[in-house]
């Protein structure tokens, strides 16, 4: 088949056009050319002997064909919006984040972490829309039509606290994110770290570890590396004196619901006691002696956590795990001195985006949509430093309920993000979603900030 364009196309209709009114009579025969650089239409009419007095024209048409590398850029679907996108990048000035930059002090930290493209996506030829800066920021190249069907990108910037690339390892993202908030649990603090997202961004794999397969290494998460450091810091003689022991709780909420990971996922009652204290009524706690002993635990509830399948994951996380890790001290087993919650949140969908239909798959994911929402108003509040914050929308913010009141309470949010064109869009919520926690946040501290330079004036 011959590849004419559509200029091309169009002059030799008409010159057909114009042959088929002067002769009445048109003869063409195509003639073969490979790879030729250029169309040519040439007309001759050479009369024939048995044809005496008719004209007779023959169209030769020589048409190009596209060269090997044309045909191999052809191949790549939405090629256009992948060349405005390298184009674009090619103007900033990357500067990634590494293990040698300052930590700055939060009392809420608020940073995106950016997954590579996965195996799926890579041999759909998928198009990366997302570029991380550094110092914070976030693009998105939002692919766009006009209304004349013009592409365009929309390029639209995030900022936060930190920003990590496609290359950061686990242990890059915990030194600045949840490294920071383990000596507060010593200090007798609550802390608590949140991974977010879509399902399939890498929730699961940042906060439980790397997976070769099907198989995890739970001692590169995010949950065993702070159990390294807790003991590191229990064995340090800054904190000996304390006489404090850790004693690790694994458990899930599915549709509301309570369940202990470390028990055979025996289901559990979330109460409020006398002082108005939140209690799981039923959770186990298990006295860990060293890191490698919290590992097991993370590997035995892992196992029984609760999945199923999105549009965008076929074993998706439907549950939100989380992990506690609690000092308490040894005189009296009942007196808590500190606690870490580590929280993988289940992925954030649509209900038109889940694979089935049926009403309790719907239902589920109402209830997962309903707790976050419920937890990131509870953030924005603590952020703010609000009177009324609102834990008890949701049963996951009653059980993180001492981690959001206190002035010791620390915590830290990681918004997972796809990079894919055809996840754009949940891209997009999820760093609104951050987006709003962090602007309260910023507006808060500017706000303490001008309080205090004020203050400062005034008594100087």
């Amino acid at each position: 088949m011959y590849l004419i364009d559509t200029v091309g196309a169009l002059h030799i209709g008409m010159c057909i056009i114009y042959l088929y009114f002067r002769s009445k009579k048109i003869c063409g025969s195509p003639r073969k050319q490979q790879r030729q650089q250029k169309a040519v239409l040439s007309c001759k009419a050479p009369r024939c002997a048995d044809q005496e007095g008719k004209g007779y024209f023959s169209i030769v048409l020589f048409l190009s064909f596209p060269s090997f590398n044309q045909e191999k850029k052809a191949s790549r679907p939405n090629q256009k919006f992948y060349e405005m996108i390298q184009e674009f990048r090619e103007t900033l000035e990357i500067t990634p984040v590494s293990a040698s930059d300052l930590i700055e002090p939060h009392r809420i930290c608020v940073c995106v972490r950016k997954r590579p493209l996965n195996k799926q996506e890579v041999n759909k030829k998928e198009i990366d829309v997302v570029t991380i800066p550094g110092k914070g920021a976030l693009l998105v190249h939002e692919p766009k039509h006009k209304v004349d069907l013009t592409k365009y990108l929309d390029n639209q910037v995030f900022h936060f606290d930190y920003s990590f690339d496609e290359t950061a390892t686990n242990e890059l993202v915990y030194k600045f994110t949840a490294k920071p908030l383990v000596q507060s649990i010593f200090e007798g603090g609550m802390a608590t770290c949140f991974a977010y997202g879509q399902t399939g961004s890498g929730k699961t794999h940042t906060m439980g570890g790397d997976f070769t397969g099907r198989q995890q290494n739970s001692a590169k998460g995010i949950y065993a590396l702070a159990a390294q450091d807790v003991f590191t810091y229990l064995n340090h003689r800054r904190y000996a004196h304390l006489e404090l022991s850790a004693y690790v709780s694994f458990f899930e909420i599915y549709n509301g619901k309570v369940y202990d990971l470390l028990n055979k996922k025996a289901k559990l009652r979330v109460l409020e006691d006398d002082r108005q204290q939140v209690q799981v009524v039923g959770l186990e706690e298990i006295y860990v002696s060293t890191a490698e002993d919290v590992i097991k635990m993370i590997e035995m509830g892992s196992a029984c956590r609760t999945s199923g399948q999105t549009s965008a994951n076929a074993n998706s996380s439907r549950s939100h795990a989380i992990l506690q890790i609690v000092l308490r001290c040894n005189d009296r087993a009942s007196t808590l001195h500190g606690k870490f919650s580590l929280v993988d949140l289940a992925g954030n969908e649509r209900g038109t985006d889940v694979s089935s239909n049926d009403r309790s798959t719907l239902v589920e994911t109402a209830e997962i949509n309903r707790s976050l929402l419920a937890l990131k108003e509870c953030i924005r509040s603590l952020g703010m430093n609000s009177d009324h914050i609102p834990f008890r929308m949701s049963t996951l913010t009653k059980v993180l309920r001492d981690s959001f009141i206190g002035e010791k309470s620390r915590t830290c949010m990681i918004a997972m993000v796809s990079p894919g064109m055809a996840s754009c869009e949940y891209t997009m919520n999820t760093l609104r979603y951050a987006d709003s926690v962090y602007d309260a946040i910023s507006q808060v501290a500017e706000l303490e900030e001008k309080v205090y330079s004020e203050l400062k004036v005034e008594f100087s």
